[in-house]
């Protein structure tokens, strides 16, 4: 098996990379549409497209320069079986750092598993999930961050999630993280220097500089960590529930919330007594809602039963949504409604601002911060809701372009950072000599090159393509 050792652009980590395998899969999403797109990766990528594909022109791919197309028709037999378009991007200015060819044909599910099959036959092997990112990181295209934000983008629900991610893959995380790595680095290395060679014109280290600088990088490091919660929210939205009593309008909410007719709306109390979950996007926010049977003492046991699951997914959600019909005079089970939310993030929302008032608003203005007037049926209110949703998650102050932590990988590499750096701020302050710091900052660095893909294991690696789809 032929290997090859390749030194990736980062200073701390040469890898081995197995290049005898040329991979394919299908890179479009697999179903009817316009185009469906065969990618092939590696040292045979054109030869075995060469095999499948003839251009109209006559001319091989092997030929062409890299990003560059030609039109023609994918072959097996010697037989015609679709038209496509042969997209050849030469090593190493690819996405994946290796030959690719990129074969569109028509979008049917058919006709482009008969083209990956035709490929495969030809000299393929099936792509693995995440494979040709994986390569590209390997290839050093992507650090680890940059290629986890790949799938983010795959898998975004909201114009800001779609926002973060593609920063992401542009590095905006990289940046920031090496910005603090190579303070620590540059820092680590001149400790070392002065304490091996006294007898060298090397500028002493005083504890005041050293201080200062393990200090702005913990400043960088605890703000970065800070990130991480607001990430979520926009990454993975809030988790949601409408709560209310029955017929304060909660389904009525859920289908405007929704766009479309997604729970029953009845004048009978306890129509909804199962938990009906849909994802919403309420101005940049994804909201995971669902909408729960209405609460009050009921002697129906399948309706008491779903009273018991909204009572629980209350206690453990993001966000509650509690309706209160504006046209009633608040009752005890409103009340207990208000008391069981107290220190839950929420809104109180006074529905039916159509119909005459009876509700007093004083009493729910007393209990709960976040109210708003509405009416769920006409849509009236909807602008300030989504204003007052916006406001709780907070994510107004978030700027991705700064850099943003994406997962519990992330989180979990630059926290075991900021408790060396703490290790090595305390070491300084009880008296503890420049040696004992450095093995201190020395830790910190190699959590943030673990962050970055610099030093990782291939259990790490291998977690991170894990979840990603077959073709990207």
């Amino acid at each position: 098996m032929a290997e090859t050792e390749k030194s990736l652009p980062f200073p701390y980590w040469t890898v081995i990379i197995m290049t005898n395998t040329t991979i394919a899969a299908i890179s479009t999403a697999q179903g009817e549409g316009g185009i469906g797109v065969i990618r092939i990766s590696g040292d045979d990528a054109i030869t075995i497209a060469d095999k499948v594909f003839k251009s109209v022109s006559g001319r091989s791919l092997s030929s062409m320069k890299g990003y560059t197309a030609a039109f023609g028709r994918i072959v097996a037999d010697n037989e015609p079986v679709d038209e496509a378009i042969a997209t050849v991007f030469l090593a190493p200015n690819s996405y994946t750092g290796e030959n690719v060819v990129e074969l569109s044909c028509h979008g049917g599910l058919f006709i482009t598993r008969e083209v990956l099959r035709i490929v495969l036959e030809n000299g393929a092997v099936p792509a693995q999930a995440g494979e040709f990112t994986k390569r590209a990181f390997l290839n050093g295209k992507l650090d680890l961050t940059e290629a986890e934000a790949v799938i983010d983008i795959i898998s975004a629900k909201s114009r800001s999630a779609a926002k973060a991610a593609l920063l992401a893959k542009d590095g905006a995380l990289w940046k920031k993280i090496t910005s603090i790595k190579e303070s620590l680095v540059t820092t680590a290395a001149h400790l070392s220097a002065w304490a091996d060679y006294p007898d060298e014109d090397i500028e002493e280290v005083s504890p005041e500089s050293l201080e200062a600088t393990l200090s702005e990088c913990m400043f960088e490091v605890n703000k970065l960590l800070s990130t991480y919660d607001k990430g979520q929210i926009v990454k993975q939205g809030i988790d949601t529930v409408i709560a209310g009593k029955p017929n304060t309008g909660k389904s009525t909410l859920m289908n405007l919330l929704s766009g479309r007719d997604r729970s029953i709306v009845t004048d009978i109390p306890g129509t909804t007594r199962d938990v009906i979950e849909e994802t919403v996007v309420i101005g940049d926010i994804t909201l995971r809602l669902s909408d729960t049977a209405g609460l009050r003492q009921t002697g129906d046991e399948v309706e008491r039963i779903g009273v018991d699951i909204a009572k629980s997914r209350i206690s453990t959600c993001g966000l509650v949504l509690a309706v209160f019909d504006s046209s009633r005079v608040l009752d005890d089970d409103d009340l207990g409604l208000l008391e069981a939310i107290e220190d839950t993030p929420c809104v109180a929302i006074i529905n039916k601002t159509d119909l005459e008032s009876k509700i007093d608003e004083g009493l729910v203005k007393s209990k709960i911060k976040n109210v708003v007037k509405i009416s769920a049926k006409s849509g009236e209110g909807y602008d300030e809701l989504e204003r007052i949703i916006t406001e709780i998650a907070g994510t107004s102050d978030l700027n991705p372009s700064e850099g943003i932590l994406a997962n519990e990988r992330q989180r979990l590499a630059v926290l075991n950072a900021k408790n060396s750096l703490e290790e090595a701020i305390n070491a300084l302050a009880v008296g503890m000599t420049f040696d004992a710091v450095n093995v201190e900052i020395e830790d910190a660095v190699e959590n943030i090159l673990e962050l970055t893909g610099e030093r990782v294991s291939d259990v790490v690696v291998d977690q991170v393509f894990h979840n990603f789809c077959v073709g990207k």
